[in-house]
């Protein structure tokens, strides 16, 4: 599968995913979505990120999900039905939340396989 392919299944992806959040009456806002290698090596150094982001390419984006009054979520279980949703949509989709090094609950991705 081209590159392309990759991004515009993962596109694809990610707009059934907002769609599914909008409709359980949750708010989301878009987080980061496509990181430059220099920026991914400066997160990898900050323990913030891996150097090897697939948001470098563009095959990863970070989802804010807020209560009805704006108030941003960070608990993971709040997290993990959309996580679940995500996961369902393709069978390479990832959600941060299940990592055991650093869990990243607005974090959603598909591996480049």
């Amino acid at each position: 599968m081209q590159a392309w392919e990759k991004q515009s299944l993962f596109a694809l992806n990610v707009a059934a995913l907002l769609k599914h959040i909008n409709e359980s009456g949750m708010l989301v806002t878009l987080g980061e979505a496509y990181r430059t290698p220099e920026q991914a090596e400066i997160y990898a150094k900050e323990g913030k990120g891996i150097v090897d982001s697939l948001h470098c390419k563009r095959l990863a984006i970070d989802i804010n999900l807020l209560d009805k009054c704006g108030t941003y979520i960070t608990d993971v279980k709040e997290y993990e039905p959309f996580g679940v949703f995500w996961e369902s949509l393709h069978k390479f989709n990832r959600w941060g939340g299940r990592f055991k090094t650093r869990v990243d609950a607005d974090h959603f991705e598909t591996q480049d396989l």
